[in-house]
């Protein structure tokens, strides 16, 4: 079945940079655009970030636009978020999911990489 592992997360401070990553298996990887998400303390969950199957296109949300860098490798099976220019309001728990703009329920399989921004 799908397995998805995100790792990474930690404390950084306003300003700081951290790399989450996500393993992913249980499914032709290269084949799936793959998705990142948070959910933030008191809130619902935001679609931050998503990449097409071979890397040729990106989305981000307009909060993270310029400061946060989708990529994959296929050949790992992995997908990635760098965040740069870290702000208090990106601590949340972020999620990667399969798909572009994946449901709900999609997004919560996984267990998540906690990401706190604070000084």
């Amino acid at each position: 079945q799908v397995q998805l592992v995100e790792s990474g997360g930690g404390l950084a401070q306003p300003g700081g940079s951290l790399r989450l990553s996500c393993a992913a298996s249980g499914f032709t990887f290269s084949r799936y655009a793959m998705s990142w998400a948070r959910q933030a303390p008191g809130k619902g969950l935001e679609w931050v970030s998503a990449i097409y199957s071979d890397g040729s296109y990106t989305y981000y949300a307009d909060s993270v636009k310029g400061r946060f860098t989708i990529s994959r490798d296929n050949a790992k099976n992995t997908v990635y978020l760098q965040l740069n220019s870290l702000k208090p309001e990106d601590t949340a728990l972020y999620y990667c999911a399969k798909g572009w703009r994946p449901l709900e329920a999609t997004i919560r399989r996984g267990q998540g990489t906690q990401v706190t921004v604070s000084s």
